[in-house]
C-alpha cells in the first residue's frame, strides 16, 4: 500500500430475525484523521498509528459450493436499517461484505454475537475473512431463531490511503500548507472498504451517521445534522463529534461522508429545502461556485415537473473534491464532484467547461429519483440508472440554458462516439444476464460507454416515438410504485407501456418487444434505402465485417427500427422497420427528389442509400446545403465514413461529404469531420498520404477560418452563439495544424503574452491556444506551461495545462512528463491515465506511452487502480493508431504477460485487438486511393 494512516472503528449489527430492523452505528470515523492532521502540523497525538496487515487468509479450506465462496450475498439476510439487520429465514451462516480491514479478534473470532430482549445467541463455531470474495465469514453452533434479536459487534482497523475508494484521503495545497479531506466513494463495490456491511444495492438499510473529527474542521453527510456539533474527548484527544438524522432507506453504495475544512454557499428552494455548494475555502471566495448553485435549483425543478414527484430530501449538498476518481457520484444528498465538474470562473474557465458543469450537475440530480428513489437490482441494469440520467442530463441542462441546443449536442457528445463501439464484434448488450456479473471487476468493467451513451441513446429514440409528454408519465408512475425499492428493466417498460396505451400512442409491438431488441442483444443495424424502388432493408452493422460475431443473439441480430425521413425539404415522416428487408413505396423519389432519413439521429442506427440518392444529396449539400438540418448534415458526413470503413460504400464517397465544408459555418457537421478525419490522420500521418491530406483540410478550413476572424473583428472578440464558440476553436485548432497562413503567429503570440500576463487570453481558446505553441516551442514554453499548471488554483485551467503538455513534439520532454504520472505529487493519481492517453494522441509520444505502459504495467495496475472506471480508457488510448501486423503482434503479447492483470480494462484490450485488425485491412485496402483522392483535390484549386 502507498502512505496512508488508519482509522479504528467499531461496528454494531443488530440481527432481527423474519421481521424487524437492524443496525450499525458507525461512530469515530474521523478519528485518526485527527491524528494525521496533528501529524502534519508537527504535534504528537494521543495513541499510536497502527499499520494494518493484510487479512489473514481463510484458517479452513473452502469447497467452490460454500456460500461464502460465492459474490453474491444469499438470502438468508438483508438490512433494514444500520445499526440492524433483518433475517428472512433461519440461518446459522452471517456473511457480510469486509475488504481490506483488520478486524480485532474476541475470543479467537472477528466479531461477538449478543442476544437482546432475552434471546440467548447460538454461541460462534467459527470466523474468518474470505478474501476472494471479499466476506467476513461467521458461523454459528446453532441457528439465529425466528422472532429474536441479536448483536453483532465488530471492531477493526482501516487504511485511509490515496486510492480514491471507499474510505479515502485526498490532499491538496493551499497557500503552501497542505490540507486533507477524508472523503468518501463507494460506487460500486468499496463501501465494505469503509466499514463491514452488506453491500449490494438491493440490500437497502437506513444509516444513522455519528462522526467525530478535529477541531476547525466540518462533518457532512447524506442526511441533515441532527443537533449542534459536540465536543468529547476521545482517548485523550478533543474532538467534535456530529451526528445525522436517519437516511432515507437506500443502498450502501449511495451513503457518503466528509470531513474537511471547506466551506459552503448556499440557497433555499420555493419549498424551504437547502442548496448548498461546498468547495475549499479559496474556490468559494473567489466565485467558482457561484455558477452551480445558481443552475441547481432551476434543474431541481426542472425534474420535479418532468417526474411529477417531489424531491425527496430535505436538502442538497454538492461538494467540490481536490481528488476524485469519477466524473461526479450521485450520494443521495451529498453529491461528490471532480472540481472541473462543479466550480466553474467565467474568467479562466471555457465554455465547454461551463457545459460540462451544466451537464454533470443535471446527471447527478436526475439520479435523487431514478437511481437513488428507484434503484436497480443488480448491478447487470446499471445501463438503465446511468443511460437514462445521462439521456436527461441534457433536458435539464437544456432548461438551465435554453440557448445552447443541448437537445442537439447529444448527438455529438453521446450518440456518434457510441457507435464507433458498439460496431465492434467484441461489443456487449446493455443489459447483461446476473449471473454474468458477479466480481467487482465484472462490475466495473460495465462502468463504459455503451451503459452510459448508448443507454442514453435507445432511451432518447424510446421517448421520441412515444412522444416525451408520454415518456415523463410512465416514469411518474414507476418511481410512484416502486419509490424506496429495488427494479429490474421490465418494471420500467411495464409503466411506459401503461402510459402509451392511455395516450393510444399507436406502436407495432408493445414497448417490451421493441425495446428487449435493443438492450438484450449488441449493436445496431444499417438500414439500407433504394430509392428507386422503396425497398428498405436492415443489417447488423459492423465496422470490420470480416470479423467473427461470436456472441448470440436471441433475435438473430434484427431491431424494430423506428425510421424517420423527409423526402426534399417536406414534413418528416415515420415507418417502422419489422423486418430484414420490406417496401414503402413512399420512399420512391421523382427526378428532382432527394431523400434523408434519421432526421436529427433520433434512431440509433446508420443509414445506407441506394448510389443514385447518395449522390442527390452530394449535389444539395454542394448547391444548398442548409435545406438539409444541421444535425443531419453531420449525420451524412458520419454515416458514409463509416460505411466506407465496413466497406459498404466507397471511401472516397466518404470524402466527397467534406466537399461542401468550405461553404459550411456550423458547429456539428464540422465537429463530425474533424472526428472522421482524425481517424485518417491516426492511420496515415506515418505515412506519405499525411502531407496531401493536410493539404486538403487547409484548403477546406481556411475560408472558416477567415469567416471568425471577421466575426470576431480580428480575434477581439467572443463569438456570441455557443455553437459558435465551439466551432472558432476548430477553426483555429485545425488551421493551425494544417499550416494556414497566420495562424502559427497568432498562437504563438497569444502564448507569449499569456506568458508575460496569464490574466491575458481568451478562456475558450486556452486549450487550442496552449497546444499550439507548446508543439511549436521547445523546452521553455513547456517548463513555463508546467510551472503554471502547479501553480493553478482553478480545476479546469489545470486540465488545460495538463493537456496542452502532451503537444510537444520533443522526445524527451515526453519521456519526463510519462515519468511524472508516476509520482502523485507531480500528476495526481485521478489524472494520470489521462495523461498517459493525451501524450499516446501525440504521433510522437504514442511509441513512448505504449512503451512506457508496457514497462510499468504491474505498477500501474497495482497502484493506480485495475478496478478503476478510467482503466479501460488507458488501453483503448493508448493503442488507437495500431494499424500493423507488428503492432498488433505486440498487443497479443502484452496480453500474454500479463493475462489476469487488466480488470476493468479486460474488455477494452479485446475491443483495441479487433480495432487494430480492422486497421490493418483498411490501411491495406484504402491508403492507394485515399491518397490519389487527397491529391487530387488539394491541387484542384489551391488557396
Amino acid at each position: 500500500m502507498g502512505k496512508g494512516f488508519y482509522l479504528s472503528k467499531a461496528l454494531v449489527v443488530t440481527c432481527v430475525v423474519v421481521a424487524s430492523a437492524a443496525v450499525a452505528t458507525i461512530i469515530t470515523l474521523s478519528v485518526v484523521y485527527a491524528q494525521e492532521k496533528s501529524k502534519n502540523e508537527g504535534t504528537t497525538t494521543a495513541g499510536p498509528i497502527t499499520t494494518a496487515s493484510p487479512p489473514p487468509p481463510p484458517t479452513t479450506p473452502s469447497t467452490p459450493m460454500e456460500p461464502w465462496q460465492r459474490y453474491r450475498l444469499p438470502d438468508s439476510l438483508t438490512p433494514s436499517s444500520y445499526n440492524v439487520t433483518l433475517c428472512t429465514n433461519d440461518t446459522d451462516l452471517i456473511l457480510i461484505h469486509s475488504n481490506k480491514l483488520n478486524l480485532t479478534k474476541f475470543d479467537g473470532h472477528h466479531a461477538k454475537l449478543t442476544g437482546l430482549n432475552g434471546a440467548a445467541a447460538p454461541p460462534l463455531k467459527r470466523t474468518w475473512l474470505e478474501v476472494p470474495t471479499q466476506y467476513l465469514v461467521v458461523q454459528l453452533k446453532s441457528p439465529l431463531k425466528a422472532g429474536s434479536t441479536y448483536e453483532l459487534f465488530t471492531e477493526f482497523v482501516g487504511e485511509l490511503a490515496d486510492d480514491l475508494g471507499g474510505f479515502y484521503r485526498s490532499e491538496y495545497m493551499e497557500d503552501g500548507v497542505k490540507k486533507i479531506v477524508a472523503t468518501t466513494q463507494m460506487q460500486p463495490t468499496d463501501a465494505r472498504k469503509a466499514f463491514p456491511c452488506f453491500d449490494e444495492p438491493a440490500m437497502k438499510a437506513v444509516f444513522h451517521m455519528t462522526l467525530l473529527h478535529p477541531h476547525g474542521t466540518v462533518a457532512l453527510s447524506n442526511a441533515e445534522r441532527q443537533g449542534g456539533p459536540v465536543n468529547v474527548t476521545l482517548d485523550g484527544m478533543d474532538v467534535v463529534q456530529t451526528s445525522f438524522a436517519p437516511t432515507e432507506i437506500m443502498s450502501t453504495y449511495l451513503l457518503a461522508f466528509v470531513v474537511c475544512d471547506f466551506t459552503f454557499i448556499d440557497i433555499k428552494t420555493l419549498d424551504n429545502k437547502d442548496i448548498r455548494i461546498w468547495a475549499r475555502k479559496k474556490a468559494i471566495a473567489e466565485g467558482q461556485g457561484d455558477y452551480a448553485l445558481e443552475k441547481t435549483g432551476p434543474i431541481l425543478s426542472f425534474f420535479e415537473k418532468y417526474y411529477n414527484s417531489s424531491y425527496p430530501l430535505a436538502k442538497s449538498d454538492q461538494i467540490a473534491l481536490p481528488d476524485f476518481s469519477a466524473g461526479a457520484m450521485e450520494n443521495w444528498g451529498l453529491i461528490t464532484y471532480r472540481e472541473t465538474a462543479l466550480l466553474y470562473n467565467p474568467n479562466v474557465s471555457s465554455n465547454g467547461d461551463q457545459e460540462w458543469v451544466a451537464t454533470v450537475i443535471s446527471h447527478e440530480l436526475a439520479h435523487m429519483w431514478f437511481g437513488n428513489l428507484v434503484t436497480m437490482k443488480w448491478w447487470n441494469d446499471l445501463w438503465l440508472n446511468e443511460g437514462f440520467a445521462t439521456y436527461v442530463s441534457y433536458l435539464g441542462a437544456d432548461k438551465a440554458e435554453p440557448t445552447w441546443n443541448m437537445k442537439d449536442l447529444i448527438v455529438l457528445n453521446e450518440i456518434i462516439g457510441v457507435m464507433g463501439v458498439d460496431a465492434l464484434a467484441s461489443s456487449h448488450p446493455l443489459s447483461s444476464k446476473e449471473e454474468d456479473v458477479l466480481k467487482p471487476e465484472d462490475i466495473s468493467q460495465l462502468f463504459d460507454s455503451i451503459t452510459y451513451s448508448k443507454g442514453a441513446a435507445v432511451l432518447r429514440m424510446l421517448s421520441e416515438f412515444i412522444t416525451e409528454d408520454v415518456f415523463s408519465k410512465g416514469l411518474h408512475t414507476y418511481l410512484e410504485e416502486f419509490k424506496y425499492q429495488n427494479t429490474v428493466y421490465t418494471d420500467l417498460w411495464k409503466h411506459l407501456q401503461m402510459a402509451v396505451d392511455k395516450a393510444g400512442v399507436p406502436l407495432p409491438y408493445s414497448v417490451e418487444e421493441i425495446m428487449n431488441r435493443w438492450i438484450l442483444q449488441m449493436g445496431f443495424p444499417v438500414v439500407t434505402i433504394d430509392s428507386k424502388t422503396g425497398k428498405i432493408s436492415q443489417k447488423h452493422f459492423l465496422l470490420d465485417p470480416d470479423s467473427v460475431v461470436d456472441r448470440p443473439s436471441p433475435f438473430g441480430y434484427e431491431w424494430f427500427v423506428p425510421v424517420t425521413w423527409i423526402k426534399t425539404g417536406g414534413d418528416e415522416q415515420q415507418y417502422w422497420l419489422q423486418h430484414k428487408e420490406a417496401t414503402n413505396t413512399n420512399m420512391m423519389l421523382g427526378p428532382d427528389d432527394w431523400l434523408v432519413a434519421n432526421i436529427k439521429m433520433k434512431g440509433f442506427y446508420r443509414v445506407n442509400y441506394d448510389l443514385e440518392n447518395w449522390e442527390r444529396l452530394l449535389s444539395k449539400l454542394s448547391s444548398k446545403h442548409q435545406d438539409i438540418p444541421e444535425t443531419n448534415r453531420a449525420q451524412i458526413i458520419d454515416d458514409a465514413f463509416n460505411l466506407a470503413r465496413a466497406k459498404m460504400v466507397d471511401t472516397t464517397l466518404a470524402l466527397r461529404t467534406t466537399k461542401f465544408l468550405d461553404k459550411e459555418r456550423e458547429y456539428m457537421p464540422w465537429e463530425t469531420t474533424r472526428r472522421n478525419l482524425n481517424y485518417f490522420i491516426l492511420m496515415f500521418d506515418r505515412s506519405e498520404v499525411y502531407g496531401p491530406m493536410q493539404a486538403y483540410i487547409k484548403k477546406q478550413v481556411t475560408p472558416l477560418f477567415n469567416h471568425f476572424k471577421d466575426l470576431t473583428a480580428n480575434w477581439t472578440k467572443i463569438p456570441d452563439n455557443h455553437t459558435d464558440q465551439y466551432n472558432q476553436v476548430n477553426a483555429i485548432s485545425m488551421a493551425c495544424s494544417t499550416g494556414v497562413p497566420g495562424c502559427k503567429e497568432l498562437t504563438t503570440g497569444w502564448f507569449r503574452e499569456w506568458m508575460a500576463n496569464p490574466e491575458a487570453n481568451n478562456p475558450n481558446l486556452k486549450s487550442t491556444v496552449y497546444c499550439s505553441a507548446i508543439a511549436a516551442g521547445g523546452v521553455e514554453e513547456w517548463d513555463f506551461a508546467w510551472s503554471m499548471f502547479k501553480k493553478a488554483t482553478i480545476a479546469s485551467e489545470a486540465e488545460k495545462l495538463m493537456y496542452a503538455l502532451s503537444c510537444t513534439k520533443q522526445p524527451w520532454l515526453l519521456n519526463r512528463y510519462l515519468e511524472y504520472c508516476l509520482d502523485p505529487e507531480k500528476i495526481r493519481k485521478q489524472d494520470a491515465t489521462f495523461t498517459i492517453t493525451y501524450i499516446a494522441a501525440n504521433s510522437v509520444g504514442q511509441s513512448l506511452a505504449w512503451d512506457f505502459i508496457r514497462s510499468n504495467w504491474d505498477h500501474i495496475f497495482n497502484d493506480y487502480g485495475g478496478g478503476s472506471f478510467s482503466f479501460g480508457r488507458l488501453i483503448d488510448g493508448v493503442t488507437k493508431r495500431f494499424s500493423s501486423e507488428f503492432e498488433y503482434k505486440q498487443l497479443l503479447q502484452f496480453k500474454e504477460d500479463n493475462a489476469g492483470h487488466f480488470g476493468s480494462a479486460s474488455a477494452s484490450l479485446e475491443q483495441a485487438l479487433e480495432r487494430t485488425k480492422a486497421n490493418i485491412n483498411w490501411v491495406e485496402m484504402n491508403k492507394k486511393q485515399v491518397l490519389d483522392w487527397f491529391t487530387t483535390e488539394a491541387s484542384s484549386s489551391p488557396v
